[in-house]
């Protein structure tokens, strides 16, 4: 009865025998296509100028099909011009418009240069997905330029085209269109494995490219569940949010960006510690602020206000989740206020900053009453922020704890594992879990902190829990001991700094541990890989972003100027197309460079025997299902037993 009902439904999109047969064919042909190019970014960290631009860039293979195409035809610097133009349409033509001569001629030039890229971008793909990628207003014109036969039957034709166009007034719109199909046409899918946000400038910025992409992925990270939370309301994660803000100079994500109203900690601050100069808590200023500066010795203030408030909120979270474990972190009330000094780890520590003028000795995690007002103004801020909560959203409905794509297993922390490398269990809600199951469980919390009724207690638990998960020691997005932010704050003593990572991350180059990670996660471990992020690679160092013999791949590679130092690179991605599986290895991005500057340098990780089609991957088992039910209602159109509808 199931099925016959289905069969009727489908008949509905596919009336007749001849609809039906129509589609088993275009399905069976799109399965002998190429594999579309799928481009891995992590750890992004708002930094959105060299995200867009490797994004815009292919990271790199723009360039590359450029040179492919007009090696014998035009020169490097003519090559470089044109790749920037694809890249930055608006800019290049406005700079075209101060200095090209005649004009008219360079755009009917420009156009058929671009017809070519565009036609080799969408080469791998059906007429039929290539159209849907194209901007309706144009989408005629493009076609008809992109499947033009070469011959003279039909050169006057396209050259009338491109003359009208031009004559129209319409050329810069049309190179415009041109240059972001390119861009799209040359990723057909995009993952991210995790942290968008904190740090850099524009996390937003980013966030709106994203939703913007035809078909991408994100795998949550720390930061991200960070901000998750703060858009839930959970309180400790709205201080953490705030704090790694203003720690990293992020003023215009938070209020331009955001809306999120500071002036309430701006006031605050100012008054409490006007005679502090909160020296520990100056920001770091790796960018300006375009929309609000923000003098940086009141910045100090309300980094340092803000900080405390966290504390006292993370001790009162730690309090009510005793199954979380995590009363080493109950810091505050460990100050001996009088001698200046805090227990860490039962050593006793001098404190340099013994300023606490919103701390009771007799209750140091109770907020004051200004400082529960301050925390309810914010919290509304977040709940409040229509641009925030829309991407929230699509974090949610785009986005999970890991996912296993084309024989890839993608996420972004670790599998908390023990030091013999078997997988740790967790309690959470008094139930142990472990593996995949484990990341299941939290998957399905974390949605219950955005989705559950705001304000009753399963929704407040799922909350509280994200914070968990920002810098509990069994978080997978974590995957530390500790997150040592008071240590680092109010003692000189780098030892009690120390964050010890998971076993996890001493068992990376093991193949054995690889390979039972794949297994937990039903993937092939001899022919499936791990994309991992998190951690940032110390190329500069030695160390390879290639472990256990090619079985994972560590990913991040500092395109966050915070960690540029260490990686000595601006980041990677790792490209995965129909031949072979790379890495592109990035420059920082530098301003007004030429783009052989910024072009990255490419390491192929492992070339493919036989090329990889559609009908390979994930999409081609679900393109013969289709085909599978097609054939069902085709043969039930054919033997009468269903009705064709013309």
């Amino acid at each position: 009865m199931h099925d016959r009902r289905f069969l009727k439904l489908l008949g509905k999109t596919y009336p007749t025998a001849q609809a039906a047969a129509a589609e088993i064919i275009n399905l069976k042909a799109i399965l002998s296509l190429p594999k579309g190019t799928e481009y891995f970014f992590s750890d992004l960290h708002g930094e959105s100028d060299a995200f867009l631009y490797q994004l815009r860039s292919a990271s790199g293979v723009v360039r590359r099909k450029i040179n492919e195409l007009f090696e014998q035809s035009l020169s490097t610097s003519d090559q470089d011009e044109l790749a920037n133009l694809i890249y930055y349409p608006e800019a290049g033509l406005e700079k075209a418009h101060r200095r090209k001569e005649n004009y008219g001629d360079w755009c009917r030039i420009l156009i058929y240069r671009l017809v070519e890229v565009c036609r080799e971008a969408s080469s791998k793909y059906t007429r039929s997905k290539v159209r849907k990628k194209m901007p309706q207003n144009f989408a005629y014109i493009i076609d008809e330029l992109l499947h033009a036969d070469g011959g003279n039957n039909k050169s006057h034709y396209t050259n009338e085209i491109i003359k009208t166009i031009i004559e129209t007034g319409m050329g810069d719109e049309f190179i415009t269109a041109l240059c972001y199909l390119i861009q799209s046409l040359l990723i057909d899918r995009l993952h991210i494995i995790g942290d968008i946000f904190d740090r850099g400038p524009h996390a937003d910025l980013i966030m709106d490219a994203l939703m913007a992409q035809h078909d991408v992925d994100i795998q949550w990270g720390n930061h991200d569940i960070s901000w998750i939370g703060a858009a839930c309301g959970n309180p400790a994660l709205v201080a953490n949010v705030v704090r790694l803000g203003i720690s990293y100079n992020n003023f215009d994500v938070l209020e331009d960006g955001y809306g999120i109203n500071l002036r309430p900690l701006s006031d605050f601050a100012a008054r409490i510690y006007c005679d502090d100069p909160c020296t520990c808590f100056e920001p770091h200023t790796l960018d300006e602020n375009e929309y609000d500066p923000v003098d940086l010795p009141l910045a100090a203030k309300m980094h340092k206000a803000i900080a405390i408030i966290q504390l006292k909120l993370e001790g009162q979270l730690i309090h009510c989740h005793p199954e979380y474990q995590m009363d080493n972190r109950l810091l505050l009330e460990k100050i001996d206020f009088k001698n200046g000094t805090v227990i860490v780890d039962d050593t006793v520590c001098p404190l340099r900053d013994t300023c606490f003028p919103t701390v009771d000795p007799q209750a140091p995690l109770a907020l004051t009453n200004e400082e529960q007002e301050l925390m309810h103004a914010l919290q509304s801020s977040f709940l409040h922020s229509e641009r925030l909560q829309r991407h929230i959203r699509f974090l949610y409905s785009n986005g999970g704890m890991y996912l296993c794509c084309n024989s890839n297993l993608l996420y972004h922390g670790c599998i908390p594992l023990n030091e013999d490398g078997s997988f740790a269990c967790a309690a959470p809600d008094g139930s142990p879990h472990c593996g995949k199951e484990y990341l299941d469980y939290i998957d399905q919390t974390a949605r219950a902190a955005f989705f559950s009724t705001y304000g009753t207690t399963e929704q407040q638990s799922a909350a509280d829990f994200l914070w968990y998960l920002w810098c509990g020691p069994l978080s997978p997005l974590f995957g530390k001991s500790k997150l040592a932010m008071f240590e680092r704050y109010f003692l000189n003593d780098a030892q009690t700094h120390t964050e010890i990572m998971n076993p996890y991350y001493r068992h990376l180059e093991s193949r054995t541990t690889c390979e039972a990670i794949l297994r937990e996660f039903g993937l092939n471990p001899g022919a499936s890989h791990i994309i991992n992020g998190h951690v940032p690679v110390r190329l500069k160092e030695g160390e390879s972003p290639v472990k256990a013999d090619g079985l994972l791949f560590m990913i991040d590679g500092g395109i966050s100027k915070a960690y540029q130092k260490q990686t000595g690179i601006g980041g990677y991605t790792f490209i995965a197309n129909s031949r072979y599986l790379a890495l592109a290895q990035h420059m920082p991005l530098s301003p007004g460079k030429l783009v052989e500057d910024h072009s990255p340098k490419v390491q192929v990780v492992e070339a493919i025997k036989e090329r990889i089609t559609v009908g390979d991957t994930d999409t081609g088992a679900e393109l013969r299902l289709q085909i599978a039910e097609l054939e069902e209602l085709l043969a039930s159109y054919r033997s009468g037993q269903y009705q064709e509808h013309y």
